[in-house]
């Protein structure tokens, strides 16, 4: 990993940021800008269906879909919208792109490479997840050769403000971060809707059994969070030799088990990945 030293303070930026895109994971960012003192009118946002929250945050001076020549010099394009999306959108945000401008990237699979090639700039690929909703998200980034040790700093303000972030200087590792990271909440998810179906299985009531598991869930990932010890640690703390823990840990550690079946899934992420940078 590499580190990033001397971070920007986001209450300090003083040029105009524009934000492409600002459904759930933009204006998740959004929000934990202005949260850090970022001045909403440094912000434009992009959107063509802005939601409710996004015009309240419009009528505190953030600024919203003006045009590329009534905004003047952009010194940050923060692109957040749907791989999909962007290659139809991807040529319209070119004018919002000098040579100078950093450009901060947080769509699944779509290469440092083919944002070149449609904005400019100087380009920053992230993957952030959901959690960044609620400040607890985790970020990786990878950084252009074109990007300054100035605008790396920007970039890790940026994205700190909605959680951890971690660097690398691999591109071909973010397949596998997408994998792991992006889409892991979904997995976190299907654990706890997993769980209370095998409660139910198991005799308990449908309202009790979802309460357990989505407590039992949350309540193991904050622990996980505030403790310094390992995952598997904390597992192995929890498992009394022959006890009912290692009866059900027999099967999830099994040959058809958790082990085999997350790397098979994490595969078919990066695997997806990849394709959509074709």
């Amino acid at each position: 990993m590499i580190p990033v030293k001397n971070a920007s303070s986001l209450q300090n930026i003083q040029d105009t940021i524009v934000l492409a895109g600002a459904g759930k994971m933009g204006g998740a960012m959004l929000a934990g800008w202005l949260a850090q003192g970022l001045d909403a009118r440094r912000v434009t946002v992009i959107e063509p269906h802005p939601s409710d929250d996004i015009h309240a945050l419009a009528a505190k001076g953030v600024r919203l879909n003006p045009s590329a020549k009534d905004i003047g010099a952009v010194a940050t394009l923060v692109v957040a919208l749907k791989p999909q999306s962007f290659r139809e959108a991807g040529p319209d945000l070119k004018p919002f792109a000098a040579p100078a401008t950093l450009v901060v990237s947080i769509m699944a699979g779509t290469t440092i490479a083919s944002i070149e090639q449609a904005c400019g700039g100087s380009v920053v690929r992230a993957m952030p997840n959901t959690p960044a909703a609620i400040g607890r998200g985790i970020t990786v980034a990878v950084a252009s050769k074109k990007v300054s040790p100035t605008q790396r700093t920007i970039a890790d303000a940026l994205l700190r403000a909605t959680g951890s972030v971690e660097w690398v200087d691999d591109e071909k590792l973010m397949d596998a971060v997408t994998a792991v990271s992006g889409s892991g909440p979904a997995y976190v998810f299907l654990l706890a809707e997993e769980l209370a179906r095998a409660g139910v299985e198991a005799g308990l009531p449908l309202e009790l059994a979802t309460r357990l598991a989505r407590e039992t869930v949350s309540g193991s990932g904050e622990l996980l969070h505030r403790s310094e010890l390992a995952s598997a640690t904390l597992r192995q703390n929890v498992t009394s030799p022959g006890g009912t823990t290692a009866a059900a840990l027999e099967v999830l550690m099994g040959p058809d088990g958790m082990q085999p079946l997350l790397t098979r899934a994490v595969a078919a992420a990066t695997r997806r990945s990849q394709e959509l940078a074709k």
